[in-house]
């Protein structure tokens, strides 16, 4: 008997009965997702962030917010370094404002990661704890609403379909080889944030391996 489906927010058909980790949408190829745009993807991903965000905040053991705590880290950092290589050069080369646009942008980013890279190795036991992840997603979600409600719309508009999904493919190839935790004093452009991705990501991801995770976290998947 066929399995039912539904769709996800990036068009990946969720398959009932499947074992969890085959569920979560990541596990399928890039071939698999259709008719999907880039600001779909990064709104996918801010909804991530947020989520990860509340469960720290209502986690009732020291254990559950280090793993949220891992877990927000892990997305933030990818999810950012994602946008300045793939979606940012697209604001400069599209938009007539682009470039001051992919400026703001990346100052943005780099408050953000100053704050992840304070708040990334603090226990929840430690003072500063709750007050620098409030902080954080202050900033973040500031960051976030202008994003959505302006940058990426004004993006949307000068791509055709196949542009957009093309953008989806290439952002979600790139996070799986960049670094998972912050850098802020790292390069924010390409080619060097590249390259210093790549040096810096294999280390960031043998860490990984000795830190907790939520269970059936994107971060257990396989890439």
């Amino acid at each position: 008997m066929a399995l039912p489906i539904r769709f996800t927010t990036l068009g990946c058909r969720r398959i009932a009965g499947l074992p969890k980790a085959m569920k979560n949408p990541r596990f399928f190829s890039a071939s698999a997702i259709s008719m999907a745009r880039i600001s779909e993807a990064i709104k996918d991903d801010h909804r991530e962030l947020e989520q990860a965000y509340n469960n720290i905040i209502n986690a009732k053991t020291s254990e559950d917010k280090t793993k949220w705590r891992n877990q927000f880290t892990w997305e933030l950092a990818r999810h950012s370094i994602g946008e300045e290589l793939v979606v940012y050069p697209q604001f400069e080369k599209y938009l007539p404002d682009g470039h001051d646009m992919a400026q703001k942008d990346r100052e943005e980013h780099l408050q953000v990661k100053k704050l992840l890279y304070k708040f990334q190795d603090l226990t929840p036991e430690h003072a500063d704890f709750e007050s620098t992840l409030q902080s954080l997603w202050s900033e973040l979600k500031e960051h976030i609403n202008e994003e959505e409600n302006y940058d990426l719309k004004a993006l949307e508009e000068k791509l055709d379909q196949a542009q957009s999904e093309s953008m989806v493919n290439s952002f979600n190839r790139t996070k799986k080889f960049i670094p998972t935790r912050s850098h802020p004093s790292a390069p924010d452009k390409p080619p060097f944030e590249t390259v210093a991705g790549l040096l810096t990501a294999p280390i960031d991801h043998l860490r990984d391996i000795f830190r907790s995770f939520p269970d059936d976290s994107k971060s257990q998947m396989p890439p």
